[in-house]
């Protein structure tokens, strides 16, 4: 079973995308990780991301896209992926439905956290003492809200005509969010 989860910055992604990879033995795929891992093993595509984050730039799309062909052909990822955050833009989605086509998967669920910009300053505030994240700046949240919302939205409308597209209230508790889930993946 493949899955999308997607959602503004502290939207609850990452934790129902762990809950998930347990769940369903599964393998998340978080953009943020496989970009950090590929600056962490210093390659040339990782410089290339630091090149373009110390610009103030998003990483390209093609560098996303290629990044994640690993996975989606990773034989035994294959009906396992817990995508965490990607598609973000209306590119990317089109991409994962070529990569999933071209390994005969597909998109069972997408999840859709919908979180209103107060609840998300809250978590982020709460997240930050709790957890000591560096990349939790209010001001570099709100950012990253404001170009989600912007840049999503084609993506929202994209994928909200499928029938297996869940628009789940974000602002719930942790557990409530796992639990709506859980309903329509029927586990």
């Amino acid at each position: 079973m493949n899955i999308v989860l997607f959602g503004p910055p502290g939207a609850g992604k990452g934790t129902q995308a762990k809950y998930l990879v347990k769940k369903l033995n599964g393998y998340q795929i978080s953009t943020g990780d496989i970009l950090r891992d590929e600056i962490k093993k210093d390659t040339v595509i990782g410089r290339q991301i630091i090149n373009n984050m110390n610009e103030g730039k998003f990483v390209s799309d093609e560098i996303v896209n290629n990044l994640l062909k690993n996975h989606v052909f990773d034989a035994k990822k294959k009906e396992k992926l817990i995508f965490d955050g990607y598609p973000r833009s209306l590119n990317q989605a089109k991409n994962l439905d070529i990569l999933l086509n071209k390994s005969n998967q597909k998109i069972n669920h997408i999840f859709f956290l919908n979180v209103n910009k107060e609840t998300i300053i809250k978590r982020i505030e709460k997240r930050k003492i709790l957890e000591e994240r560096t990349d939790d700046n209010l001001d570099t949240i709100l950012k990253r809200y404001d170009t989600y919302i912007d840049t999503t939205k084609p993506v929202l409308n994209y994928y909200s005509k499928n029938s297996n597209f869940h628009e789940i209230d974000g602002a719930m508790e942790i557990d409530q969010i796992t639990r709506k889930i859980e309903g329509f993946l029927n586990v």
